[in-house]
């Protein structure tokens, strides 16, 4: 078991470079792609900056601090969609049947699932992502330390955990319900929606939802809270936003049970 462990993140690499080698022979192609990526994902971001020419703050946030909640709701889906995106396709396999070889290969078939299409224009997200929070950063005044650096770190690497984690209960509830694809994509592309705005503006049931039942709000808009400063909803401490690398862990661990769950489950075409 120990060794199978060690052995999946080479086994993944070599998937993946497989994919990235195919979509690199047409170079041209690929960076056209990469960049009407980055234009469709930015529109987001224009129409927050649209909204401030009306507007000073929304939610208690000016409009760099919109910037760096929009970024890292951005950049942690981005990253996840990148690595585990190809997932949530796996429900047309259990279809039609293909999935079945996944299951004779001496690769585990979780790593063929997420690394099947993987799709390297899907940096495109990130990038800007990344973009936003540099312009962000450089209007924000935020009392920087090495602890504070760190902190934004592991809560981007935790926040792309969760989301990742998301995709994997989707595509493990496809075993159970092959059409159910869009299901999954409400939590994970609308969960970024979602998370790009402060929270607190949708009323305290949602917050209560994304916090106890899908913990959406621990991706980034509790990290950021307490990188601000500003106080956290429904009377939580405000270091609230430093328990992300836990939550990670915990949605791990329910997505590795339920990914286990649908394999057992799994009795070829129609199950």
């Amino acid at each position: 078991m120990v060794e199978r462990v060690l052995q999946a993140p080479s086994q993944y690499w070599m998937l993946i470079m497989m994919w990235v080698r195919s979509s690199m022979a047409y170079p041209a192609s690929f960076f056209l792609m990469l960049f009407s990526s980055m234009v469709l994902t930015v529109m987001d971001f224009v129409a927050i900056v649209l909204m401030f020419s009306h507007i000073s703050s929304f939610g208690g946030f000016s409009l760099p601090e919109m910037g760096l909640l929009y970024a890292t709701a951005s950049m942690t889906l981005g990253i996840a969609d990148l690595f585990t995106g190809s997932i949530e396709r796996v429900g047309e396999r259990i279809r039609t049947g293909t999935f079945d070889a996944y299951l004779i290969r001496p690769v585990p078939a979780f790593l063929q699932t997420a690394a099947d299409g993987f799709a390297l224009r899907r940096l495109g997200r990130p990038v800007q992502a990344l973009v936003v929070m540099v312009f962000a950063f450089s209007r924000l005044d935020v009392d920087w330390t090495v602890a504070r650096g760190i902190m934004l770190g592991v809560s981007i690497v935790a926040g792309s955990v969760i989301f990742g984690a998301i995709f994997v209960l989707g595509a493990a509830f496809q075993f159970v319900s092959v059409d159910s694809a869009e299901l999954a994509n409400s939590f994970t592309y609308g969960g970024q929606t979602l998370t790009q705005y402060p929270l607190a503006v949708f009323g305290k049931e949602i917050v209560r939802a994304v916090t106890f039942v899908v913990p959406l709000a621990f991706v980034n808009y509790y990290p950021v809270l307490f990188l601000l400063g500003k106080p956290a909803p429904l009377g939580l401490p405000s270091w609230i936003g430093l328990l992300s690398p836990l939550v990670a862990v915990v949605m791990v661990a329910l997505a590795s049970l339920a990914w286990r769950g649908g394999l057992r489950r799994y009795r070829s075409t129609g199950s």
